[in-house]
């Protein structure tokens, strides 16, 4: 495992997903048998690394990573560090025999993106790229309530996601720095368009066409250090899609913006007979029949309260960690072939869509996404 001292390689892919599975006695495969994890963690900073490796009980830890891929028994190498060197670390995984798993987005460049998907395809081993949102408890149950038919012909979603990400002199920032310098691969375009590709293409029908704006809102910022630094890539965008059979999506993504919603990402999808309000764990639906009938009268205050009219999905099963979910499927996908439609072809058709958004904005038009060929 390369990347875990970084906030999501440690949270949700060293913490909550490999030492919880560690802890929690492996997983069950088909045949009876429990297949157990047994994680080397590994990075430059030898205090960090061994520093995490004491707190958590993993035995095995280093700085070396070519000595770690060049172990035969260790068979998945796993990678949450900078997007500008996952594409090598990933080949050079691939060169030494290694099934791989990785963090988005799998590079800054489609055209790596892609010979990186091709360069695995051909290796026959198994590969991977995070696809967390698809698992949160929210959109679970609105990809229910789109399979039962609950929305009937699909119209439209809107999506906001974002918080304000503080610079950094007044309150310590949330984010690291880097995800403010163009340089060191940040943006919010590069990072959450690749999110919103498999959410979209998953859930909603295929991407066909993009729109987006971006913006630079806060133009200064204070690094780690206390330093400031100019801050030179996009911190919020403003993206609308066009779906196969005409749904049409629109999505907020800011670093810029101050909650005042159901969560920190929130999905509204309407459809002809029923439309869902999903965020990260709840879901909240309004039916045909069930909807109210609001009169515009902007001389008067307003006397319904709209929050009223819906009703929320139950928790009707148990929902864990959603990257330690992903885990699990790819954990089982490598021992024992288990069904898997997360390769790093999806990965690269992430770093499409974000290319594209980040050429919509340059030359302020819609730009058509063709299908990538592996």
């Amino acid at each position: 495992m390369h990347g875990v001292t970084g906030r999501m390689g440690y949270n949700q892919h060293l913490v909550r997903s490999i030492l919880a599975i560690r802890d929690q006695g492996g997983i069950a495969l088909t045949n009876g048998d429990r297949l157990q994890v047994d994680p080397i963690i590994v990075g430059r900073d030898r205090d960090k690394i061994s520093a995490l490796a004491q707190k958590h009980n993993i035995t095995r830890w280093g700085t070396d990573l070519d000595a770690a891929l060049a172990n035969p028994q260790d068979t998945i190498f796993f990678d949450a560090g900078t997007t500008l060197m996952r594409a090598s670390l990933l080949e050079k995984a691939l060169a030494a025999g290694k099934n791989v798993y990785c963090e988005k987005p799998t590079s800054d460049d489609l055209e790596v993106a892609v010979n990186l998907a091709k360069t695995a395809r051909a290796s026959g081993l198994k590969h991977g790229v995070v696809q967390d949102k698809l698992f949160l408890p929210g959109l679970m149950k609105i990809k229910m309530l789109k399979e039962s038919g609950f929305f009937g012909d699909l119209l439209s979603v809107r999506g906001e996601f974002g918080y304000w990400v503080f610079e950094g002199d007044w309150q310590k920032a949330q984010r690291p720095s880097w995800n403010y310098r163009k340089a060191d691969g940040g943006g919010i375009i590069l990072d959450m368009l690749c999110h919103w590709r498999y959410v979209l293409d998953n859930l909603f029908g295929e991407v066909k066409a993009v729109s987006c704006l971006g913006a630079t809102h806060i133009p200064e910022r204070v690094d780690e250090k206390g330093n400031r630094f100019k801050a030179d890539t996009d911190d919020a965008a403003y993206a609308t899609f066009e779906l196969e059979g005409g749904v049409v999506a629109q999505i907020n993504s800011s670093w810029t913006t101050r909650v005042r919603r159901d969560d920190l990402v929130t999905f509204h999808v309407d459809g002809t007979h029923g439309s869902a309000v999903a965020g990260l764990h709840k879901c909240w639906t309004q039916h045909r029949v069930n909807t109210p009938k609001p009169v515009w009268n902007p001389d008067q205050p307003q006397t319904m309260n709209f929050f009223n009219d819906w009703e929320e999905v139950p928790d009707n099963w148990p929902a864990d960690n959603g990257f330690k979910v992903q885990w699990e499927m790819f954990l089982r996908h490598v021992t024992e072939d288990a069904p898997w439609e997360y390769g790093l072809e999806a990965g690269a058709k992430g770093v499409q869509l974000a290319e594209l958004g980040l050429q919509s904005w340059a030359e302020r038009r819609w730009l058509d996404v063709p299908k990538l060929q592996f």
